[in-house]
């Protein structure tokens, strides 16, 4: 017997997801309609920052579904940038060297904790797999197990 009452809410995020081996897949992510550490829709990253380590991705061509795990996703980009009503005290300038050569600039802008607001701090999380980047006014998750090095054009803006 189906019970619509066990489903939990979710809609559509259309994203494209860089994935090792197969590399770019387009598709959508599922989301929670209501996340659990704020008001409001549950966002890709904290989707990607769960503890379960596959995530549901539908794709359109070939219609189908796919089970990510998610260790073996590189990054995954969106236009746009998530609806927060919180902002970064000071955003955190940065290039990332990923292991498949390419080079990343963007911009960290999550409101951290005044006594661990360094870059480093946010790097060093051990909860999250995942880092959000602003880019030119979209955003890129990274995943940190893919990441050689960052470069910061100033150390006085992330304190070392």
């Amino acid at each position: 017997m189906y019970n619509d009452h066990l489903i939990v809410p979710k809609s559509l995020k259309q994203v494209t997801l860089w994935v090792h081996p197969e590399g770019r897949v387009l598709g959508y992510v599922y989301l929670r309609k209501h996340s659990a550490v704020h008001a409001g829709e549950e966002l890709p990253l904290e989707a990607l920052n769960r503890s379960e380590p596959f995530i549901v991705f539908k794709r359109d061509t070939p219609a189908e579904i796919r089970f990510y795990n998610r260790k073996s996703i590189i990054r995954v980009e969106y236009p746009g940038l998530d609806k927060q009503k919180t902002r970064a005290i000071r955003p955190l300038h940065c290039a990332l060297q990923m292991m498949d050569g390419s080079l990343i600039n963007g911009t960290i802008e999550e409101p951290l904790h005044p006594n661990r607001a360094r870059l480093l701090d946010y790097l060093n999380n051990p909860d999250d797999m995942f880092i959000k980047l602003h880019i030119e006014g979209d955003t890129t998750l990274v995943n940190k197990s893919y990441i050689i090095h960052v470069h910061v054009d100033s150390l006085e803006d992330n304190d070392e």
